[in-house]
């Protein structure tokens, strides 16, 4: 009889063991970053305890993946180093054991982060692309892109241009701002389109991308999706080229959707990347009748942040995207991390299927061809050889080397301080951020137990929790 109560006693404590989640908790400090840590409690659910995190069954949104940008300064940057060296970094980017970044971007043409301003095609009036080459992306951007590919073969790429050749704009000129970096003047400043609206010139311009599509796939690298302006509303010394809403719609819905229906049905079309907060100008282009019939998703940046969410609800069938995180000032500061953060979670939280980091790498200046300094996820000193992980890095490698392709987003209650998330595999990944200045107890109720937690001040921690 007492063997048989000792072996029921064992049994139980066996059954209760067994019933507990497994989890693992990283946290990360400015001064200790990526700390595995221990001290966590696990109790069964009891009423009347208040918690201060409650991660339901109710799945949000699906997640498709996190990225950064491929720019040839970036690149740069990277081939100052040794081939040993650069290896690391990508792995650490971009590999399922680092940040674990899927689904990145590359620029069409030069972008702001380019060594300088070019296009494919300078050849004025050549409507039919008989002079079109990407031989200049064959010196950075290509090689970059294969080098990712290396690590992360199942990677996958979106791209947008800056600027059209400009050839095809108003003001024959890549940029839509004078500035202390270009030649452009005040005087040749203008309102409205900066692409000529003229068929002959859409029409090249969706031959000039579906080309770009063509010849990119020639070199081993495939597009998934395609947005096909950077920023309309921004007006910079950089490249970069304004549309109306009305342009947008047009160009969408009678050029460049007809062109890639025939000739690229695997390549989507997004509406992107839309950097304002004005739900009108959104729904003239994506309720237009025949640029509805083509575009997939919907990008939004900087400004979109304001409506993302009023978005997702009126547009639910439309998948979204986060297409630029916002880039800084070069600080590469903690406060830099937090600020992501809290940009992670408005989008994040408010139903996007893609969040896109900007710089992964950059030298430690920052700076851009046209004097902007902007944070990067990854810094190098060129002379020095010093390679720096920036907190940003960090931030991104709690959400994303976590919440895999897949994921789904998981209903809590409400708070600016957390995301929950469940991986294909069912394995619940919490992201807890701490803004105080003291460490703060929590209570985390998940199925039927509460986990508790000490987390340190000014801190981010990602508990992945593994019920049985």
């Amino acid at each position: 009889m007492r063997l048989k109560i000792i072996f029921c006693a064992i049994f139980l404590i066996h059954l209760s063991c067994n019933d507990s989640p497994k989890v693992e908790w990283i946290s990360s400090t400015d001064e200790n970053r990526w700390q595995k840590e221990e001290k966590i409690i696990i109790k069964d659910k009891q009423p009347n305890v208040e918690l201060d995190i409650q991660i339901s069954d109710q799945k949000a949104q699906l997640i498709d993946g996190f990225g950064g940008c491929f720019n040839e300064l970036g690149w740069d940057a990277l081939m100052s180093l040794t081939e040993q060296e650069r290896d690391k970094i990508l792995k650490d980017l971009l590999s399922p054991d680092g940040v674990n970044l899927t689904y990145n971007r590359t620029p069409i043409g030069a972008n702001d982060f380019a060594r300088d301003w070019y296009s494919y095609n300078e050849t004025a009036d050549d409507f039919e692309m008989k002079n079109f080459n990407i031989d200049r992306d064959k010196t950075g951007l290509i090689p970059y892109i294969k080098a990712a590919q290396a690590i992360n073969p199942q990677m996958k790429l979106w791209a947008s241009p800056w600027s059209p050749p400009v050839w095809m704009k108003t003001t024959r000129h890549y940029a839509t701002a004078a500035g202390d970096h270009n030649d452009f003047t005040k005087e040749n400043e203008v309102e409205g389109d900066h692409f000529i609206q003229e068929p002959k010139y859409l029409d090249a311009y969706a031959l000039y991308l579906s080309k770009y599509i063509d010849s990119y796939k020639e070199n081993g690298i495939d597009i998934s999706i395609l947005q096909f302006q950077n920023e309309p509303y921004t007006k910079h010394q950089w490249p970069n080229c304004s549309w109306t809403p009305n342009a947008m719609a047009n160009f969408i819905g009678k050029h460049l959707g007809p062109v890639f229906e025939k000739k690229h049905k695997d390549v989507e079309l997004w509406f992107g990347t839309f950097n304002c907060n004005k739900m009108e100008d959104l729904a003239t282009v994506v309720e237009n009748a025949e640029a509805s019939k083509y575009i997939r998703g919907i990008g939004l940046q900087w400004e979109g942040k304001d409506i993302v969410g009023e978005v997702h609800s009126k547009y639910p069938s439309l998948k979204l995207m986060q297409t630029e995180s916002e880039c800084g000032d070069g600080a590469n500061n903690w406060n830099s991390a937090e600020y992501t953060w809290s940009l992670l979670n408005r989008y994040l939280g408010n139903g996007v299927n893609y969040y896109s980091y900007w710089n992964m790498v950059l030298d430690h200046t920052g700076k851009s061809t046209w004097g902007w300094k902007q944070n990067s996820l990854i810094s190098i000193n060129k002379e020095t050889k010093e390679v720096v992980y920036n907190p940003e890095y960090y931030i991104m490698k709690h959400v994303s080397h976590y919440v895999k392709p897949g994921a789904y987003r998981l209903q809590t209650n409400e708070n600016d301080n957390h995301l929950a998330f469940v991986n294909p595999d069912n394995t619940i990944i919490l992201i807890v951020v701490n803004k105080e200045d003291s460490n703060k107890g929590i209570k985390i109720g998940v199925k039927n137990k509460i986990i508790e937690a000490d987390v340190k001040a000014k801190s981010f921690n990602t508990f992945s929790i593994s019920l049985k």
